[in-house]
């Protein structure tokens, strides 16, 4: 059953998947249209899961779930994977590979691997005050606050002396 992502209690468990470069509006839109018809059928063990989503910055995914009326199960935690790599396919972006890094440089975003985002640390081309982007959130209420924050105050910050 699909909601407003605004809507989602802050409890909500939350997945980012972010893609390996900006998205053009059509493929914005596109992804707008494919999730809101995965998410309005999204079921775990024949229940209706609610989640809603957004795209950030023509660059991430954002879903949630109201895990208050039914949790997701391994099956439709599978589906949604699936569902993502068939995105992945169809506009021939990755947006799973955990192993990379995705921060802002100046006023742009940046999307590195995480070794080069290791060399860029070590080169101190960045800093602990960097701003990342922490995808290991996990509820709606991580997200908000502890989504966007200084290197220094994430799992990034251990490449950063």
């Amino acid at each position: 059953m699909l909601t407003k992502f605004e809507y989602l209690p802050d409890e909500s468990r939350i997945w980012i998947y972010q893609a390996n470069r900006k998205l053009a509006d059509d493929e914005v839109r596109f992804i707008k249209e494919k999730t809101a018809v995965f998410l309005e059928n999204w079921t775990a063990h024949g229940q209706d899961l609610e989640a809603g989503f957004e795209i950030k910055y023509n660059r991430f995914i954002i879903i949630g779930l109201n895990q208050q009326n039914a949790s997701a199960s391994g099956c439709s935690i599978d589906a949604s994977v699936k569902f993502m790599q068939s995105i992945e396919k169809e506009l021939g972006v990755d947006l799973l590979d955990k192993m990379n890094v995705t921060f802002y440089n100046g006023e742009f975003i940046a999307h590195k691997s995480l070794l080069d985002f290791k060399k860029m640390a070590k080169a101190r081309s960045i800093s602990k005050d960097t701003v990342v982007f922490n995808n290991l959130v996990t509820t709606k209420a991580e997200y908000l606050s502890s989504w966007e924050v200084p290197a220094k105050d994430s799992w990034h910050s251990r490449f950063i002396s």
